[in-house]
Parts: structure tokens; sequence; C-alpha cells
């Protein structure tokens, strides 16, 4: 990836005459004034002008149907994450196993930026080991092995389909060992009525708002309908990451139209200089330094890039979507 910091080189506009003995000018005079207008600067006479971009986490006061994450969920990722992802999945759906390699790129990818919590929600019509799979991950829970037993259904998932729930519960029991799993607490706990009835609940609690099918995301409390798309739902956590580094109000100003700018990205293939034509479009050029001034293009890379055409940058996110919080007016310089 190309990436680029970028510095900025301010030259005031200097004017000087030519030559050294200029011919003179007939005329009268010109008499001063007994009170001679002070000229404006420039810079006071511009002035910093943007639109907010909409905020879609502040357009409803309306509480969610989905109950906020709490102690009773399986997390994994920290609690002061920027995303949350809550996945309701089913272990049994062929669809569910292959969203874990999507949350698993997606972990990889942002690290400690985002934290996932698994909801299990049954489909007991669907599936004949749905109920008993989910149990199977809640037993292993209570020796705090929830997301190996989690991986391991998944991961395996093909062995086991196919299989009746007698010979289900014989196979768990042999990967209980296997896993760290004290093999006779396990089996134990796999049928209790602690164990049968938080899948029971959790099986109530989707149907209570309404679930039809798995596997279902929600993002930061926003419902992402299907299908799922690795580079969308890719997208939209870049997106919601770039949020928190957003600005609440318009910039400040930060030039002075009347002087030049220029502004030098260095890049690993060699520094590139950009002259600013504050004059001509003092609204873009001063966004443009003052976001350089807070470190907004730091290490970014160029996302976009068509060889002859163009090559695009200058977006965090690196989708191409986003936004410091504001945009700024068209400025064109016929």
């Amino acid at each position: 990836m190309r990436k680029f910091f970028l510095f900025l080189s301010i030259f005031p506009l200097i004017l000087a005459a030519c030559g050294s003995n200029p011919a003179p000018v007939s005329g009268p005079k010109p008499t001063a004034s007994k009170n001679p207008a002070k000229p404006t600067p420039a810079a006071t006479r511009f002035t910093s002008t943007c639109t907010k971009s909409l905020d879609p986490a502040a357009n409803t006061n309306e509480p969610s149907l989905f109950p906020p994450v709490s102690e009773l969920d399986h997390i994994t990722g920290p609690a002061d994450a920027a995303v949350t992802i809550i996945e309701y999945s089913d272990f049994q759906c062929n669809g569910c196993a292959q969203m874990t390699y999507v949350m698993a790129y997606l972990v990889q990818k942002f690290g400690a930026q985002i934290r996932l919590v698994y909801r299990p929600f049954p489909l007991t019509k669907v599936y004949d080991k749905a109920a008993l799979s989910a149990q199977a991950a809640e037993a292993a829970n209570l020796q705090g092995k929830f997301w190996d037993m989690h991986n391991l259904l998944f991961g395996r998932q093909a062995e086991w389909w196919n299989l009746t729930p007698d010979q289900f519960e014989k196979w768990l029991g042999e990967q209980a060992g296997p896993l760290g799993l004290e093999t006779a607490k396990f089996k134990a706990d796999l049928k209790s009525p602690e164990t049968v009835n938080i899948v029971a609940q959790a099986q109530l609690d989707g149907q209570d708002i309404g679930l039809g099918g798995v596997p279902l995301l929600l993002i930061n409390g926003e419902i992402q309908k299907p299908p799922y798309i690795l580079s969308e739902l890719e997208n939209i956590v870049s997106l919601k990451l770039l949020m928190t580094r957003q600005f609440h109000e318009c910039p400040p100003l930060v030039i002075d139209p009347a002087k030049k700018y220029t502004a030098k990205l260095k890049t690993d293939k060699g520094d590139i200089v950009i002259r600013l034509f504050a004059d001509r479009a003092p609204n873009t050029v001063n966004n443009f330094v003052f976001l350089a001034q807070r470190g907004w293009y730091d290490n970014i890379t160029f996302y976009r890039v068509l060889a002859g055409y163009f090559a695009q940058t200058g977006d965090p996110s690196e989708t191409g979507l986003g936004n410091p919080g504001y945009f700024i007016p068209d400025e064109i310089d016929p």
C-alpha cells in the first residue's frame, strides 16, 4: 500500500517592482486623506463555512428492540471498542458457519477496535441439533471454554451435521477432553436444567424481538440486512471507526487567503508537491490545511488507483465514502 505523510509549507505572497529606475508618471500628485480607510486583511474577509453531516445514531429516540450488551452475553474484544458487532446465530446453520470466517477476517483487520457478541438463536423447527449444539456451547462456557466450543462446532460442522442427536451427543463427549474440558462435568452440564433453560430463554428472546432467521448482524446497534458481503461489512466497520475521529464543528479559520500555500505529500514512492490556491478556493484550502494539521491524512493509503488516470486518497476509512463530519461548499473559479 502507498502511504504518505503530509507537511505544509507557507510561502507569503511577495510582490517586487521590476527594473531599477521606473519611468515617472505624469499627472496630479495624490493627496492623503485626513481619515484614511484601513485596508481589511483578506483573512478577516473570509469566513469558513460548512454543512454538518448526518449522524445516523442521533436520528431517533426510540428504544431498541434488541437488549443492550450485558454480562450474560458471550463477548470477545475490549469493552471500550469503538465498534460492537452483535451476531444472532445457530450452530447448525450453514450460513452461520460461513459468517465465522467473515468475523475472523474483521477481527484480524481491526483488532482491538471491535468486539464481537454472540447470541444463540436455535432454529429448532429447522435443525434437529440446533438446541443440543447451543447447549454444548453453554456447557463449555461453564468451564470458560465457550469460544473454543464455538470455533469447534462451526469449524467442524460438516462432521456432525448429518449425525443423529444421539450420535452427536457422543461426538461432543469425545471432543471435550481435547478441548481442555473436564469431560464428566461437561456431559453432566450438557443437558442440565440450567443449560437447557439458558438455551430456551435465548430462543424466546429472539422470538420476542421478531427474529425470523439467522445469521443476523447488528453493528453499533444498527441492523444490517442480508445478504452479507464481506467488502460491504468491512466498509461499514471502517466508517463507524471513522466517526470517532470526526469533528463536531466547522473548521476554524487557519489560513490567510492572501498567502500562497503548498503541501508536500511524503510517500514510499517519493514526495509530491501540491500548490494550493487559497485566493481562489479559500474554503477548500482552509479545510485541507485544518485536517492536515490534525493528522487526518497521516499514514493513509492511495486506496483507489487507475494507472494513467488518477490516484485517490484523503479518506482514512479507505472506502471513498468517509468525511470529517462536515461538508464544505464547492468552489469553482471559471
